[in-house]
């Protein structure tokens, strides 16, 4: 059987599909649970919100092309791999007020597992001179519905995916488009995502990217988990970051009123620069693993938020083009991504998920191998050129 895709919206072509569904007896040589599958969710704040749901015959994960093809949630057998947010979503797009005046209306749709921060800034909210907002708080593109969006099935490759093409344009500014391919190979507890940040103006362009992961209970964020990844340099992004510079890679129980602390982090890659992160549970025996290459993604920000599970207990691990200061201050330190007149990037992440003990110590161990390139350097204070606030 021929590769084959199936289109589920183009806005171009006024083609929208309700529902689809294909399963595995409708691919050649698909295992038992193969689905590619589309529904519209309904009432309350999900009103309007495309799920395209992907199961490879072992791991399960749901797309949200109406919120920039954020991935929110995965499973793999029992296992529920994400985190429990307070936010009841997935919220519609329409319901984030990104321009409210505090700048942290994006966190009123902040649920995904995966979702992408950008692409004109990806940091914390800036104001102006007259305190008016300037950027919002992780930029728009997660609250950009996709404007096309296919499936394929390819039975020689073994491998089952979706594309998005998001749109970020303001007329007289800029005038982004982000295309996304997340692929899983058949019966295997990974995924890979292909990304490609378009600039389709005849002038020059700026944007940042952010892979903003996240991850909790009940599989992973237990007391004593443990963050494993090459170290080059670890950065706290405040004074009150670096009273735990000490246990900056391990997470406590829960704690109600628990005060969030950020690490910058420089990693190492081996010959071509590749790199790979774990998150791990604290007996060994789950863990979560990030590939990505170094020159795409070459900063790399940890964030602590073990508050009450009640309030959402997560962390993020999240590679990007540059750390999540105010746009502004990354610009100045040159760390944005530069796009020539009709030109573009690439960005890749894979996403592991490591379902017992073998898994998690021979990821350890390749991890372990790029750490022997160098000693680490980890700071007790914030850094000038790294922290705004430094």
């Amino acid at each position: 059987m021929a590769a084959k895709t199936w289109v589920l919206t183009d806005v171009a072509q006024q083609e929208y599909v309700d529902s689809f569904e294909v399963t595995a007896k409708d691919i050649a040589g698909a295992p038992n649970g193969l689905e590619i599958s589309k529904r519209t969710l309904r009432g309350g704040l999900s009103e309007g919100v495309d799920v395209v749901r992907l199961n490879n015959g072992k791991l399960t994960v749901e797309v949200l092309p109406t919120r920039g093809m954020s991935l929110w949630k995965a499973w793999s057998g029992d296992d529920v791999i994400g985190w429990d947010s307070p936010v009841r979503g997935p919220v519609h797009p329409s319901f984030v007020d990104l321009g409210e005046p505090s700048g942290l209306g994006w966190l009123d749709g902040f649920d995904e597992l995966l979702v992408r921060c950008g692409l004109e800034s990806n940091g914390a909210p800036e104001f102006n001179e007259q305190g008016q907002l300037a950027y919002t708080l992780h930029g728009r593109i997660g609250n950009r519905p996709a404007e096309r969006v296919t499936v394929s099935a390819d039975p020689d490759k073994q491998t089952i995916s979706v594309t998005g093409e998001v749109y970020e344009t303001r007329f007289h500014f800029l005038k982004l488009k982000l295309v996304s391919t997340l692929t899983m190979r058949f019966n295997e507890n990974s995924l890979q995502i292909d990304d490609q940040i378009h600039n389709l103006s005849a002038s020059a362009a700026e944007g940042q990217i952010l892979y903003h992961a996240n991850f909790g209970h009940p599989a992973l964020l237990d007391a004593g988990a443990q963050l494993v990844a090459p170290l080059k340099t670890v950065v706290p992004r405040n004074d009150h970051a670096a009273g735990g510079i000490k246990q900056w890679n391990s997470y406590a129980a829960p704690e109600a009123g628990f005060e969030e602390q950020v690490y910058f982090i420089h990693l190492l890659g081996d010959e071509k620069q590749d790199t790979t992160v774990m998150l791990k549970n604290a007996h060994s025996t789950k863990g979560v693993s990030l590939d990505f290459n170094t020159q795409q993604l070459p900063c790399f920000t940890v964030w602590k938020n073990t508050t009450a599970r009640e309030d959402g207990c997560v962390t993020g691990i999240e590679p990007g083009t540059n750390f999540p200061n105010p746009r502004t201050y990354e610009g100045e330190q040159g760390r944005v991504i530069k796009l020539a007149p009709g030109g573009q990037a690439q960005f890749k992440l894979g996403i592991n998920w490591h379902a017992n003990d073998r898994e998690v110590e021979a990821t350890e161990q390749r991890i372990a191998k790029l750490q022997k390139a160098a000693e680490p350097k980890i700071f007790e204070k914030p850094q000038a050129g790294w922290c705004s606030d430094a």
